[in-house]
């Protein structure tokens, strides 16, 4: 498959993939369906994209006018992936790029906060369900209005019991879920 910005100011560039099978990319499509959800709310925003992978979700939303995007990654090839890919979008110096495990990263104390974080982490591993109890549970990473977006399978989804955030819409395509949660 091969990824690209789909639309704003790094439109039709081509973004490198993560080499071997670690990652599951978006698909254009859902990427499409996901930003004309937003639409005009990414301009200025600032988002947290948590399972990185090639980056390519937190690139559209700088290419389509989000201020800052912090992007987060455990191994060295898709941080790698996603400072190239930033490096050929030019988006360097509007994001920051952190090795370390999401789940430690979302239990330290916040040191800024988000409009937007996005969680698609590896599938069929509850690590989304985990991600999401830990964001609830130390909800200072989260700015005034905030939206958590999580992709994942359909089959991987389950009811959250959480006291800070709650879910508000689901939008499916093919075998990919978006699951939008805003605070209480």
């Amino acid at each position: 498959m091969s990824l690209r910005v789909i639309s704003g100011t790094a439109r039709g560039r081509k973004l490198k993939d993560v080499p071997g099978d670690t990652t599951r990319p978006v698909t254009d499509m859902v990427k499409e369906a996901l930003f004309d959800i937003l639409a005009g709310d990414v301009l200025d925003s600032t988002w947290w994209d948590l399972f990185g992978g090639t980056g390519a979700v937190g690139i559209e939303a700088l290419s389509r006018g989000a201020a800052f995007v912090r992007f987060s990654e455990l191994n060295r090839l898709p941080i790698e992936t996603i400072k190239a890919n930033l490096e050929s979008t030019g988006f360097t110096s509007q994001s920051e790029t952190r090795r370390g495990d999401a789940f430690a990263m979302l239990s330290a104390p916040p040191d800024r906060t988000f409009d937007y974080v996005y969680i698609a982490p590896p599938q069929y591993k509850e690590m989304w369900s985990k991600a999401m109890v830990l964001l609830d549970a130390n909800p200072g990473w989260l700015g005034e209005d905030p939206e958590v977006i999580v992709q994942i399978h359909p089959r991987e989804y389950q009811e959250l019991e959480l006291k800070h955030l709650r879910e508000f819409d689901q939008r499916k395509y093919g075998s990919t879920l978006l699951v939008f949660f805003e605070k209480k």
